[in-house]
């Protein structure tokens, strides 16, 4: 017996059909953008597939959302990595007491 119901990703590749003439209006950089938007939402697709939610466009926006979170957050971990390897401008080494 088949499926009676569409998976969570065939909604999400329909959603992402949906938006192909705002996509085609975009300039070439942003056409990229948004296809990383999409892109980010297919990495959520199996939790979103778990809410069934009335509006899956909720989920695709929320699992972009949370694709942000997490760059947002491993962009402040390298800053920070970075920050504390980097030598101290106002720190000077040759002072003697």
């Amino acid at each position: 017996m088949g499926r009676t119901n569409p998976t969570f990703r065939d909604v999400l590749r329909s959603l992402e059909g949906n938006w192909q003439d705002y996509r085609r209006a975009l300039r070439r950089p942003d056409q990229d953008r948004f296809d990383q938007l999409w892109e980010e939402a297919r990495q959520y697709a199996d939790a979103g597939g778990y809410l069934n939610h009335q509006n899956p466009m909720v989920v695709v926006l929320f699992s972009m959302v949370l694709a942000h979170e997490q760059r947002i957050q491993d962009l402040e971990a390298e800053l920070e990595a970075e920050q504390s390897t980097a030598p101290d401008a106002g720190d000077s080494d040759d002072s003697t007491e």
